[in-house]
């Protein structure tokens, strides 16, 4: 193979897995990733928001509206809790 080819075949690889990677940090879903993109806008920390953020949406199918706040229209999201038994969800 000449090194070109190899050069362009590392180049390939390399674009591919941030493509995963990026689709997959998103929680997947068009409509979490819709969701979450609006309750995490004004987060300070914005991949961790987005992160949590579209872990709760998967596991309840749901994401309260606004930014903060306004859990209750959620309870599945609201009820999630952290190691620390905090709230999990953003």
């Amino acid at each position: 193979m000449g090194k070109m080819k190899v050069a362009t075949l590392v180049l390939a690889l390399v674009f591919v897995s941030s493509l995963l990677e990026t689709t997959f940090a998103q929680g997947g879903s068009p409509f979490c990733d819709s969701k979450c993109a609006v309750r995490c806008s004004k987060a300070h920390l914005q991949k961790r928001c987005l992160k949590y953020c579209g872990i709760c949406c998967e596991k309840c199918n749901c994401v309260p509206s606004g930014t903060y706040g306004n859990k209750d229209e959620c309870p599945c999201y609201r009820d999630l809790k952290n190691s620390k038994g905090g709230s999990k969800c953003p």
